[in-house]
């Protein structure tokens, strides 16, 4: 489905060229993508291993123990396909509907604002900015059409 939509967006290579991206924007992209990532990275091995602050946490969130596994399964698939570039804006789209499952968890739960509900909502603006000027398909999607 991705690749539908993201076909259908002007000829990436022509758009990127034609506005000129810089190189100075597509590593700012990558930063704020490296951010984001090793962030996940370090947020999916903790859980995949199973630390004791991590099953504490999910259970506190009232999951049970052995779906810590499921968690960071989830996390890896992610993870693997929002580091792929052909992949990429698949992956930030499962981020992002992972984190709206971490926001409503949160929600649920009455947890503090901008620490616990809105912490996702950060981790997305990195993702999906890093994506954005790194990805000149992104940015072809994103900018109005010409009348």
């Amino acid at each position: 489905m991705s690749a539908t939509i993201l076909a259908s967006a002007p000829a990436a290579a022509a758009v990127s060229s034609a506005a000129g991206t810089s190189n100075r924007i597509r590593w700012a992209g990558r930063i704020l993508s490296g951010i984001a990532v090793l962030f996940l990275a370090v947020d999916t091995v903790v859980k995949l291993v199973g630390v004791k602050e991590a099953v504490e946490g999910t259970v506190q969130l009232g999951f049970q123990p052995h779906h810590l596994l499921v968690i960071g399964l989830i996390e890896v698939v992610c993870l693997v396909l929002y580091l792929v570039p052909r992949t990429a804006p698949l992956g930030a789209v499962l981020w992002t509907g992972y984190f709206g499952g971490a926001i409503a968890t949160h929600l649920r739960l009455d947890n503090p604002l901008f620490t616990h509900i809105l912490s996702p909502v950060y981790v997305a603006a990195l993702i999906w900015g890093g994506l954005y000027l790194r990805d000149a398909r992104v940015r072809a999607l994103l900018r109005p059409a010409a009348r």
